[in-house]
């Protein structure tokens, strides 16, 4: 089989959408039915946690089957505050609150929390909190993290700090309704009418992992001898070479030869596939000057509708495959014989 030179070409053995398998890992690890399940032991732990503003903790933490990210995930769903944004609330807090503590208001008294892990290095992305749609299936313990997160999703919106985010004052919320059981119930039932943004950014970020994997596993079977566990190239940066170029996988050969490999898989339409085009050419540039190359795996509705964008990346592409068996181990093959 040759190497695909036009989208057409390319399209001639796509799947076009999801592969079985990934359906059925997604299935098995999606946030949706975890999040029902718990819903209704989830709101008890609310209509309780009226003694004090850390009561809910020490409710979780005698509950069986809510662990502490999972109570996360309710609260991130309920806020309609997801990872992103998260991660831009940590980098601002540090600069906004005196001492890193948040003051604010609750059963008409003043209260002081003080957010610990803005003291150290951390990470308030849904994978470090485990709040992402794989790391979500497994039970987290708190830590100052997680309890930093909570605390800020559920008293954000009472403190009476200077300067806070918009979304934090209008969001974050419910430590208010706590222990007021026909508020709270009202309050989730209105949530939980549509799916948050929230689930289903989760479940995107599950299927392209997903996604990724599946491609990796079958060249892992192929090219057995070649070593996958990089995720950068030596000599290969950006920002003048200040920062490593991160590729979906790299393959290195037993002769210390590299082939990145860039992955995507759109059933519906995205910018990801720009974003690729747009480095295409210049990375591929890059590659060949140390005598290395690169492949792309692209496949799903999504990414064929944008055409323009996907010959970019056959024209300035080593080899492009499609999510097919046959397609794949053309691939694999490709890249064994270089």
């Amino acid at each position: 089989m040759k190497n695909p030179k036009t989208v057409e070409e390319l399209k001639e053995n796509a799947i076009i959408f999801w592969p079985i398998e990934i359906c059925k890992k997604e299935k098995s690890t999606s946030v949706i039915p975890l999040l029902l399940k718990s819903h209704e032991k989830f709101i008890s732990i609310l209509h309780l946690a009226d003694s004090h503003p850390m009561a809910w903790k020490e409710i979780v933490d005698k509950v069986d089957d809510m662990p502490s990210n999972l109570f996360l995930k309710h609260i991130c769903v309920l806020s309609d505050i997801g990872g992103e944004k998260l991660m831009r609330f940590r980098s601002e807090l540090s600069s906004i609150l005196d001492n890193n503590e948040i003051v604010f208001n609750w059963k008409r008294k003043h209260h002081k929390y003080r957010l610990k892990s803005l003291s150290y290095k951390s990470s308030w992305s849904n994978k470090a909190l485990c709040t992402d749609g794989v790391g979500i299936q497994s039970k987290k313990d708190f830590d100052d993290s997680t309890v930093d997160v909570c605390m800020l999703l559920l008293f954000g919106g009472s403190s009476v700090n200077p300067d806070l985010p918009d979304e934090i004052i209008e969001k974050c919320v419910i430590g208010g309704m706590l222990g007021d059981k026909k508020t709270i119930e009202k309050f989730v039932k209105e949530r939980y009418l549509w799916v948050s943004r929230i689930t289903g950014g989760a479940t995107a970020n599950a299927m392209g992992h997903f996604a990724q994997n599946y491609v990796l596993d079958k060249l892992k079977d192929y090219l057995s001898s070649w070593d996958f566990s990089l995720k950068s190239i030596p000599n290969i940066s950006q920002n003048a070479g200040k920062t490593d170029t991160q590729f979906d996988i790299v393959a290195k050969s037993p002769g210390n030869k590299y082939w990145a490999i860039e992955v995507s898989f759109q059933v519906t339409t995205n910018s990801t596939i720009e974003r690729k085009s747009g480095q295409a050419q210049a990375r591929q540039e890059l590659l060949h000057q140390y005598g290395h190359r690169i492949a792309y795996v692209i496949d799903g509705a999504g990414n064929f509708e944008r055409s323009s964008a996907l010959q970019t990346i056959l024209n300035f592409s080593d080899c492009c495959a499609s999510y097919s068996d046959k397609d794949i181990r053309r691939l694999a093959m490709t890249i064994k014989k270089s």
